[in-house]
């Protein structure tokens, strides 16, 4: 899958950027406006994740991704989830997250990696997505990303270091980015008690949001599935154990797309905002209608 958006979007315009509130199992949903805003020195990137577990072992939720001028912070270990964060670790949803964002004032791009034939990225797909940014633009010097990983009540993948990703120098020369998250790097985001009960787990039978246990805990890293427990147990997931060694969750790209087709826009430009609400919540249901 490769999508094509030409995303710039420009803070003054925030109230025309709503979150979007999707129903259980809701397909994703594109919310696009129009800002006459011009690309001082435009850059077409191309964001690719490849996810890199095993047949029958985790997903992950549409992942978020924003350019950021190094200020946005997902998160810090030990400290309490930010409810943006944990609407994205306990039902996959990004509204909050893109809210949050645009309220940091530090970025001017973001949106969502999709998987290829469904909502969720299964194990062994890949997806892409092509947007313009502009180079010389302190706000998109840093590149961010989260996601949940299903099935679970709370786990997810994010960076908690925003400088940890630089895509261009202060001269707005490129650098790209090329990583991989392993599953020593799976969080636990400590809202929700990972009690993997069948209508509280999202992408196991959960069916309505924000339904398990609260936890009132901080973001910790992830100590894995239950021994024995319905997860591990579940045959679609019998290779879920991301603890174990040389487990990886997925691949990360940002590339500077060079193909002359790929032409860059006039001044006028698509903004678009990629949401996504509740889209897991059902899908066990879905699959199996």
């Amino acid at each position: 899958m490769n999508t094509r958006i030409n995303a710039r979007i420009d803070i003054s315009k925030q109230a025309m950027l709503p979150a979007i509130a999707s129903t259980v199992a809701a397909t994703a949903t594109l919310v696009s406006t129009l800002a006459f805003a011009p690309i001082a020195q435009a850059a077409t990137l191309r964001i690719t994740l490849d996810s890199l577990s095993p047949t029958n072992g985790t997903a992950l939720t549409p992942t978020w991704f924003g350019f950021h001028d190094g200020s946005f912070d997902l998160y810090n270990r030990g400290e309490a989830a930010t409810l943006g964060l944990e609407r994205l670790a306990e039902d996959g949803t990004i509204d909050d997250i893109n809210a949050e964002f645009l309220a940091n004032g530090g970025g001017t791009v973001q949106g969502a990696l999709f998987g290829p034939t469904a909502p969720p990225i299964l194990p062994g797909e890949s997806t892409s997505i092509l947007i313009d940014v502009d180079a010389s633009a302190v706000s998109s010097r840093y590149f961010s990303y989260a996601a949940m990983l299903l099935p679970s009540n709370d786990f997810f993948i994010a960076n908690g270091n925003p400088l940890a990703f630089r895509i261009f120098d202060d001269a707005g020369r490129f650098l790209g980015a090329d990583f991989t998250v392993t599953g020593q790097q799976v969080l636990d985001s400590g809202t929700e008690v990972n009690d993997e009960l069948f209508e509280t787990t999202a992408f196991l039978g959960q069916s309505v949001p924000n339904t398990g246990t609260t936890e009132g805990g901080t973001v910790q890293l992830a100590g894995g599935f239950i021994p024995g427990g319905r997860i591990l147990s579940e045959p679609r997931f019998a290779n879920a154990d991301f603890t174990a060694p040389g487990y990886q969750v997925a691949r990360f790209r940002v590339e500077l797309v060079n193909d002359p087709a790929a032409s860059v826009p006039e001044p006028g430009v698509v903004v678009a905002l990629l949401a996504v609400g509740g889209l897991m919540l059902g899908y066990r249901q879905q699959q199996q209608a």
